[in-house]
């Protein structure tokens, strides 16, 4: 049963004053190993990837969506404090990240959950995690489950296949190579 949402929640970008309450509420998520956990110099660094959610007494939730290029982006760092889970704040803050991810025309956005059935209603699907090199590369060779990991790959969207990376012939790449 869904409950009713707060009176007042308003999404949007994070700006750097926020990166405090920011690191908190990760900080309360990473103590589990539920999150990666994400230092205040990190997220300062990173503001701009953040959007959060909030009332009038202060943000609810928070997440980040982080670009690898122009291929993939990924939804990171989702967290909604427990007394506002079940308010519909998450999807709230996943449906303003895939908005902003079609605004950059990025065709593809991962993410790796421990609950796929939420993100499944967002339009998400599993994928096997050797597709998301770059995901695995940034990130899980730094996380203390990386040799036991029990979380589940998805995408929305569709990875680019590595063949389009790839030259018909040595003089189209030297003419694209030159541009550069």
């Amino acid at each position: 049963m869904k409950l009713s949402r707060p009176e007042f929640v308003r999404v949007r970008k994070a700006v750097l004053p926020d990166a405090g309450a920011i690191h908190g509420l990760i900080f309360e998520y990473a103590r589990d190993y539920s999150l990666l956990a994400r230092t205040l110099p990190e997220i300062c660094e990173n503001i701009r990837d953040f959007t959060v959610a909030e009332d009038g007494k202060g943000i609810m939730g928070c997440g980040a969506l982080h670009f690898y290029g122009i291929h993939l982006g990924e939804v990171r760092s989702i967290a909604v404090w427990p007394r506002y889970r079940r308010h519909g704040i998450g999807g709230m803050i996943i449906d303003a990240m895939l908005a902003e991810a079609d605004q950059h025309r990025l065709p593809c956005v991962c993410l790796f959950t421990r609950i796929p059935v939420f993100f499944k209603a967002l339009g998400f699907a599993e994928v096997a995690r050797a597709r998301l090199p770059d995901k695995i590369y940034k990130d899980c060779k730094d996380c203390r489950r990386r040799d036991e990991c029990d979380e589940i790959a998805m995408i929305r969207g569709r990875l680019p296949s590595l063949s389009r990376l790839e030259f018909d012939d040595k003089k189209s790449a030297r003419r694209s190579l030159s541009r550069i």
